[in-house]
């Protein structure tokens, strides 16, 4: 992959300061989440030089729709300027959503267990894999046009860095993905930037 993708994950919500898996379910950002959507625009145009020719996708779900928004507000952009692409929706939790993993680890410990011992190819119950979200994700990265901002969630942040930069399923499922922040994917590789 020759292109450049700065890789947002949308800003914090209060499902995230609970530490409940949101999935599906649309969560707004809170005022932390926008402040950290600003600073990620500042990344951006660190980063690249110039926003103004790259593409921009967002996820549907609020949380990252609105993060992308703010982004571009900040990058002097018509807010709204922007793909959206159910693709990129994070990852389905099914009939976890709106739990803790303490709490699962209590309700449910046989699937926890599952889990632990394959996490990129275990699916929740009623949710999809790591492997299935990263069929979706790939079809939907493979259309980017150029050098692209996209502005997604954890799960989706995992299978790119899996799949563009190599690293490995078991290390990707577990990498606590910031916000906040710009993973820059080149050439195979990614690096970490912030504000």
């Amino acid at each position: 992959m020759t292109r450049r993708i700065f890789l947002v994950r949308h800003g914090e919500t209060d499902w995230n300061l609970a530490g409940r898996l949101q999935g599906t379910h649309d969560i707004p950002l809170n005022d932390l989440g926008r402040e950290q959507a600003a600073e990620t625009a500042r990344v951006v145009e660190r980063l690249s030089g110039g926003a103004r020719n790259l593409d921009f996708v967002a996820s549907p779900l609020s949380r990252a729709s609105q993060t992308m928004a703010i982004l571009r507000a900040e990058l002097g952009l018509p807010p709204d300027g922007f793909r959206r692409d159910p693709r990129l929706r994070e990852i389905g939790f099914g009939r976890w959503e709106g739990s803790t993993w303490p709490e699962l680890r209590r309700r449910d410990p046989v699937s926890l267990a599952a889990r632990d011992a394959d996490p990129w190819n275990f699916t929740p119950p009623g949710g999809e894999s790591y492997t299935e979200l990263s069929v979706r994700v790939l079809a939907a990265v493979g259309e980017l046009a150029g050098d692209s901002v996209v502005v997604t969630h954890g799960g989706v942040v995992r299978a790119m860095l899996h799949a563009f930069a190599g690293m490995p399923p078991a290390q990707a499922v577990e990498l606590p993905v910031r916000q906040g922040a710009v993973y820059l994917i080149e050439n195979g590789a990614f690096e970490l930037a912030v504000a």
